[in-house]
């Protein structure tokens, strides 16, 4: 199966290489990176694990877990990682999500790669409804979904146990007639 390789105006989102994890851990072991995410920071293992299988997913046929390394062009510098994950094949729908390493924030590139997920998606894997979940506090990811043309559809009510505390998960979807390329 071929590699998935996607490219906005200043990305490229690309199927994770094994040598690639030394550049992930640095941003999945960043404590205020990972602040609003339901895992980490990493361990050295925990990124080499995530590695691993995100590589043996892009084997599967068909394939339902897309998790990509976000790359910035020319320079071809990883700065995170994004997915586009089908929950339903059925009901053609999916989440996406995204984690950026600190220094690339406020530049747009997470905007770009959410949009750049919602046409691959809506155009590519021929999906009806792409969703995503952030935390309540993370304002600036609600942002992104927002200016992507997700609509909030809801507060998720202590949906996820991060160590020992259940927290709340803000709700954001759109539907492929909503989609506007």
């Amino acid at each position: 199966m071929p590699s998935l390789f996607l490219t906005t105006d200043r990305l490229v989102l690309r199927d994770f290489k094994i040598s690639d994890w030394q550049r992930i851990h640095r941003y999945a072991s960043d404590p205020e990176v990972v602040k609003f995410m339901d895992w980490g920071p990493n361990t050295v293992d925990e990124t080499k694990d995530f590695v691993r299988m995100a590589i043996t997913f892009q084997r599967d046929n068909p394939r339902r877990h897309f998790d990509l390394a976000v790359v910035t062009k020319p320079e071809d510098c990883l700065i995170g990682g994004c997915g586009i994950y089908v929950t339903s094949p059925h009901n053609r729908e999916a989440f996406i999500g995204y984690c950026l390493s600190r220094d690339s924030w406020g530049q747009g590139y997470a905007t770009e790669t959410a949009k750049r997920l919602l046409s691959f998606g809506f155009t590519q894997l021929k999906l009806h409804r792409i969703f995503a979940t952030c935390d309540p506090l993370n304002l600036a990811s609600a942002r992104v979904l927002e200016k992507c043309g997700m609509q909030f559809e809801g507060r998720l009510r202590e949906n996820k146990l991060i160590g020992k505390r259940w927290r709340d998960s803000l709700l954001y979807a759109i539907l492929e007639h909503e989609w506007n390329p």
